[in-house]
C-alpha cells in the first residue's frame, strides 16, 4: 500500500465551501485542542459543527450526538473532522464509512498527529476524500492570497 498525500485541492474546497462537519470528539472543555479549532472553523470559516462526543454535549450553541450514527436522517454532514487518537480513528473511520449515504458524507479529516493509513485507504475506496495529519488552522493561511506562493522574485 501506498502512502497518503493530502490533495492541496481537496483542502482548497473543504476550507472554502461553507457546510456542516461533524467533530468527533469535540467535547465541552475549552481547554481540548477541539474545542478552540472548532469554534475557530465556526466564526472564520462559517462551518456549521455538528459535535461528536460520547457525552453529547452541546458545544459552540450547537446540539452533540453520542456518535454519527446517532445523528438524525436529514443531517448533511460533508466532512467528519477526527480529534481522536491514531489507534481509534480507524473505527469512526468504518462508521463515516456505513454513514456515508445517510449523511452526505464526502470527506474525512484526521487532525495533526492523527495517522492511519489503513483506514484512509479503506475511505478513499468507499469513494471518500481524505486529508490526514494536518490542521485546518494551518491549511487555511497557506490557502490566501498572498501567501507567496506565486511570488515573483529578482
Amino acid at each position: 500500500m501506498s502512502q497518503h498525500h493530502n490533495d492541496p485541492d481537496v483542502i482548497r474546497d473543504l476550507l472554502h465551501t461553507p457546510a456542516a462537519w461533524a467533530v468527533v470528539g469535540l467535547g465541552d472543555n475549552p481547554d481540548r485542542t477541539a474545542y478552540r479549532v472548532s469554534l475557530w472553523l465556526q466564526r472564520e470559516l462559517g462551518i456549521r459543527l455538528v459535535p461528536v462526543h460520547p457525552t453529547a454535549a452541546t458545544v459552540h450553541g450547537c446540539q452533540g450526538y453520542k456518535s454519527l450514527s446517532d445523528i438524525p436522517d436529514g443531517t448533511v454532514v460533508k466532512v467528519v473532522d477526527c480529534f481522536v487518537n491514531s489507534q481509534r480513528v480507524g473505527a469512526v473511520v468504518d462508521e463515516a464509512i456505513a454513514e456515508r449515504a445517510r449523511l452526505g458524507i464526502e470527506a474525512l479529516w484526521l487532525q495533526l498527529g492523527v495517522i492511519d493509513e489503513d483506514a484512509a485507504a479503506r475511505a478513499e475506496e468507499a469513494g471518500l476524500s481524505v486529508v490526514m495529519d494536518t490542521c485546518p488552522k494551518i491549511e487555511y493561511p497557506r490557502l490566501q492570497p498572498g501567501d507567496g506562493a506565486s511570488a515573483v522574485t529578482d
